[in-house]
């Protein structure tokens, strides 16, 4: 362990770790990232509808209110979109779900800042405002959330898919010394 102190020159061999391998298919932590798919996509969807619904222009800069936020059709279509998505995650599950929630979560703050810049310009063709900036920004920190819960953190417990794929030497030896303690359940 201490070789590259002892060697400065001597390379280390570098781990890739793939999270995305070792949830298995299983795992309590799916629900969690499908509960939060499955959330979110209800809000947009519904906020999406409700939207479409009331037959704003498609790139109407005007803008219509929903549930307190304005809208247009593109940001109704849009919201519609992203929500079959998320139910797409939601019935696949695991850690596409999570992924899926994570990468959405960046994209909605990053939606957040840009739109933020755009708010009083010609550019802001999705009808935003202040409200909408702050939606995007929680529904962002949500998704993040809801994605990387269980996957990140200082105290992830030892039986954690994750821990174990960024810990494999503590594994090992924690398998080793269950295996001794306990014979019978070895074969």
């Amino acid at each position: 362990m201490a070789t590259h102190a002892l060697h400065p020159g001597a390379k280390r061999p570098r781990r890739r770790v793939s999270l995305d391998e070792h949830l298995p298919v299983d795992h309590h932590l799916s629900t969690i990232y499908r509960v939060g798919a499955g959330l979110m996509g209800l809000v947009l969807l519904a906020f999406g509808i409700l939207g479409l619904i009331d037959k704003v222009g498609f790139f109407d800069t005007g803008g219509d209110t929903v549930a307190g936020l304005n809208t247009n059709g593109a940001l109704s279509v849009l919201s519609i979109c992203v929500g079959l998505l998320l139910f797409v995650g939601m019935v696949i599950g695991g850690n596409f779900a999570s992924t899926l929630n994570m990468v959405l979560g960046c994209a909605f703050v990053l939606s957040g800042f840009v739109n933020l810049a755009l708010l009083d310009t010609s550019l802001n063709f999705l009808a935003f405002r202040i409200p909408n900036v702050l939606f995007s920004f929680v529904v962002g920190i949500l998704l993040m959330i809801f994605g990387m819960y269980g996957r990140v953190g200082s105290a992830l417990p030892h039986d954690n898919p994750y821990w174990k794929s960024r810990h494999p030497q503590e594994t090992r030896h924690a398998e080793r010394g269950h295996r001794a303690r306990h014979p019978e359940q070895a074969r």
